[in-house]
């Protein structure tokens, strides 16, 4: 009994450890899932506790259950909206981009370590693709708040990339174990199979979840749960069946998060909770399995290997695999160093060592190493490189409530407070209306006013709004205050988007050297240079800087505009 109670007492101080130097470290731009990883290490073997942890199977195990609560809260909180704004380029960094840099990376691994090429080849596609929780809890603990165009892409590529590491893994192990067993057709049926099987059934279990979120009437507390057994139990399902249970889990995590007017505020709170505790327990296992003595044999050529990922193979990759798509340079420098590398490179990593092939252990110590540095470089530096590439957006006033709306598709009930100096400022009530969002509540002082047309809005006035989540920005920009950062972003000036291009350029008495469709308005112009405009787009015509304020759909509804200097 005392043995246990002392098993407990390291295993709750650790975490507990974990969680306080993880929450501290985000002031100063550290990644708490660093943290994790370093409380684990010193615990481990090489650290003051002495703690011996070699339990392969324990720690694959405990991973994978990890990284499917981390997915499956992932993909409810991805909006089926950013699909269309970033699925295509997304999708090709998650097929081609993930074999580009495991090709790159596995040559220069084979030229620097002297290894058979398949074993090169094998550490390329270990550490091949992004890990989602990395990329998640990084952006969020940055506090980063990233233009669509880019966020979505990001989302997306870290939740379905890894059907295509894992599959380059596998292939790999086989023609390791027994170089003749497989054929080019085997290859691509075992392809088809990751991604098939895991979206097919991904689709349908998510379907069945939102269901019974629908139907179903009990504590929200215990939806979480069932959401996160459910997630599980696909996850474990879709790997019996040969295909990719990441792939499964996120994308149910879609369909659920996303149908039906989706989930509440409650319930997302919760799985908040339950993915914090996943990914911490996890890091901090996988610091336990690392023994810290052992990486100084191959640690100089493990960091070499990681420098040739982050500040070459990754942007090659990236930078061939976005030509077809409107991304700008900045957008696309951004993408390449958010190639965050987590605990997903890790859990690939067990699956030699698991299969018992020679030298691996050498694999899993690099792989360690490339993360520790994934982290180090790319996390700590992510908010600063963003606001220096000006892919972030100025920070947005979040709701104080979100709540689907029963009985009606995609609506919600989402309520803001009127900061001080805010657009919406003593505005009539009729004028804060329109055919996307209606206001159903105004409280002031607590109470509930009359809707009379005539009602002004103050400042302190809480609103509640009917609407779906794409008008959650415009919504936020009307009734947070306009700080200076905001005016420095956007410009002092505002202007509709359907105001033609040639009166905004005799507005301000500026020329323009290429002549301009009479009939175009800014709206349009966006449209042709950037496909789907997304909030934060810029132009220069005329000397005039325009930058997309607020978009609907394709339509760009405002545009900020800073005058020549």
């Amino acid at each position: 009994m005392t043995s246990l109670n002392f098993l407990l007492l390291i295993g709750a101080s650790l975490l507990f450890v974990g969680l306080l130097l993880g929450s501290l470290s985000v002031r100063f731009g550290v990644p708490s899932l660093l943290m994790f990883l370093l409380v684990g290490m010193f615990a481990g073997e090489d650290g003051p506790l002495g703690l011996e942890f070699s339990n392969l199977e324990t720690g694959y195990l405990v991973s994978n259950i990890a990284l499917a609560v981390i997915l499956l809260d992932g993909g409810m909180r991805t909006r089926l909206a950013t699909f269309r704004i970033g699925l295509q380029p997304a999708l090709t960094l998650a097929t081609l981009g993930v074999a580009l840099t495991a090709g790159l990376v596995g040559a220069f691994a084979t030229w620097l370590l002297d290894l058979d090429w398949r074993l090169g080849l094998l550490l390329g596609g270990i550490i091949g693709s992004t890990d989602a929780a990395a990329v998640f809890n990084v952006i969020q603990g940055a506090g980063l708040r990233l233009n669509e165009r880019v966020a979505s892409t990001l989302e997306i590529e870290s939740g379905l990339n890894d059907p295509m590491a894992i599959f380059i893994t596998v292939l790999l192990i086989q023609l390791l174990l027994n170089p003749d067993s497989l054929s080019a057709t085997e290859s691509a049926i075992a392809l088809v199979r990751q991604f098939g099987i895991g979206a097919i059934l991904g689709v349908a279990a998510g379907a069945v979840l939102a269901e019974l979120l629908l139907r179903l009437r009990s504590n929200e507390g215990l939806y979480a749960l069932l959401l996160c057994s459910g997630g599980a139990s696909l996850f474990a399902l879709t790997g019996e069946l040969g295909g990719s249970g990441f792939l499964a889990v996120y994308l149910a995590g879609v369909i659920a998060g996303n149908r039906g007017g989706g989930v509440g505020d409650n319930v997302l709170r919760s799985m908040d909770s339950l993915a914090w505790l996943a990914q911490s327990g996890m890091f901090l296992l996988l610091g336990l399995l690392v023994t810290p003595s052992a990486l100084n044999d191959h640690g100089g050529y493990a960091l070499l290997i990681a420098l040739f990922l982050i500040f070459l193979a990754r942007p090659l990759a990236v930078w061939l695999c976005l030509l077809p798509f409107p991304f700008s340079w900045r957008e696309k420098f951004f993408v390449s160093w958010t190639g965050l590398r987590g605990a997903v490179p890790i859990v690939l990593a067990m699956f030699p060592l698991l299969a018992g092939i020679e030298q691996t252990r050498l694999l899993f110590d690099v792989t360690f190493v490339v993360v520790l540095a994934s982290l180090l470089i790319q996390g700590t530096s992510m908010g600063a490189i963003a606001r220096w590439l000006r892919v972030a957006l100025p920070a947005s006033t979040e709701p104080l409530q979100v709540t689907a709306f029963s009985g009606s598709k995609d609506q919600y009930l989402m309520q803001f407070r009127v900061a001080d100096g805010a657009r919406v400022t003593n505005d009539k009530f009729s004028e804060i209306n329109n055919n996307d969002f209606q206001a159903i509540l105004v409280l002031r002082d607590n109470k509930a006013q009359p809707l009379d047309e005539q009602l002004r809005i103050q400042p302190n006035d809480r609103i509640t709004w009917l609407t779906s989540l794409a008008e959650k920005e415009r919504l936020a920009d009307m009734c947070q205050s306009i700080t200076p950062s905001i005016k420095r972003f956007y410009g002092d000036f505002t202007v509709r988007g359907d105001v033609l291009v040639t009166d905004v350029l005799a507005a301000y008495g500026v020329g323009h050297s290429d002549p301009i469709q009479p009939t175009l308005t800014v709206s349009q112009l966006f449209q042709r240079r950037a496909g789907r405009p997304v909030i934060g787009d810029t132009l220069m015509i005329g000397g005039l800087r325009l930058r997309v304020r607020a978009v609907q759909g394709k339509e760009v509804l405002q545009v900020g505009i800073r005058l020549p200097r």
